[in-house]
């Protein structure tokens, strides 16, 4: 096989560059911190990694179709709370999750509506629910933590045993990656961030497909603060926010996905917060400012967006090369 071929091969996994930046962040910590190769720290990272991967899982999907949900941290941070509440009026453990679930799903649907009827950006939607959703928690909880439910077999599944969290991230991130890539809905979803006129010309419910998306955000949103907050075992009304929504979206920007949609890659949003979990770890380790952490998040997402755009010019003039 001709060098060409191969290179055109290499140049077509849309995660090539972000996983090569992750090796190459991994191999230098392992360099410079004799802790960083440890199991206690490998756990250390995926309680990083999981959260942010998970929301990513969403905001992937809705970025691909040309949207945004700036209030999926939120609901990472209500859904936790709802569960107390159902839980602490007589409902089942296993109940009060699915209710606190299903709750994070019709926040997502609310935002859909509003954003598919009413023509509302969903950039000043999703915003303005952040803050409606960080009122209702405060409200809620007081503006205090509480602890979280102990000694259930709930517990150990969603959170509470030894790398669940991390295990529940990897198996979404699987989900929705096949649910994008070889689904008719993927398809849509694409087809509507890529061409919306076209797609909705072709027959393609293009309203209904963002509808679907936004809930599906919320509802990965709620399943991760629930995740999160077992493990640590609190659930805490200051938790989530802005900054873990933001985690999640710089997790697929760096991981390829394009802001003005039409592409994108679940799998790349999880190299993306996996790089973002070992470069926040290895700063620690080696004792440097966390305020540094935000000029490399800064770099890193530029970073990105360039080596995702060199790509595919790249890949373009290759594959005319080739067709010649």
């Amino acid at each position: 096989m001709s060098l060409r071929p191969m290179l055109l091969g290499a140049m077509h996994v849309k995660e090539l560059s972000i996983l090569l930046v992750t090796i190459a962040a991994g191999s230098y910590f392992t360099a410079t911190s004799d802790a960083f190769n440890s199991l206690d720290n490998y756990r250390t990272i995926a309680q990083y990694v999981a959260p942010w991967a998970i929301i990513a899982a969403g905001q992937v999907m809705l970025l691909i179709c040309g949207e945004i949900d700036l209030s999926a941290g939120f609901v990472f941070t209500l859904a936790p709370f709802m569960l107390m509440q159902l839980f602490v009026n007589g409902w089942p453990l296993w109940l009060a999750l699915l209710g606190a679930v299903v709750v994070s799903t019709v926040v997502g649907v609310v935002n859909g509506l509003i954003r598919t009827l009413l023509g509302i950006p969903s950039f000043i939607t999703t915003l303005g629910m952040a803050f409606l959703l960080q009122g209702l928690v405060l409200i809620i909880s007081n503006a205090r933590p509480v602890a979280a439910p102990k000694d259930s077999w709930v517990v150990d599944v969603f959170g509470g045993a030894p790398w669940t969290e991390f295990l529940w991230a990897a198996g979404l991130i699987l989900v929705m990656q096949v649910v994008l890539s070889a689904t008719r809905f993927g398809i849509h979803t694409q087809a509507t961030g890529g061409n919306p006129v076209g797609a909705a010309e072709s027959g393609i419910g293009v309203n209904r497909v963002k509808v679907v998306n936004f809930a599906v955000t919320s509802t990965l949103a709620g399943i991760a603060g629930i995740l999160q907050g077992t493990r640590v075992g609190s659930y805490d009304p200051t938790n989530g926010g802005f900054t873990t929504m933001f985690f999640a979206v710089a997790s697929a920007v760096i991981g390829g996905t394009a802001l003005l949609g039409g592409s994108g890659t679940v799998v790349g949003a999880f190299l993306g917060a996996l790089l973002l979990g070992i470069v926040f770890d290895g700063f620690n380790l080696n004792g440097v400012s966390a305020n540094a952490f935000n000029v490399v998040l800064g770099a890193a997402i530029l970073l990105a967006m360039v080596l995702n755009v060199t790509l595919i010019v790249v890949r373009k003039r290759l594959g005319s090369r080739e067709l010649t």
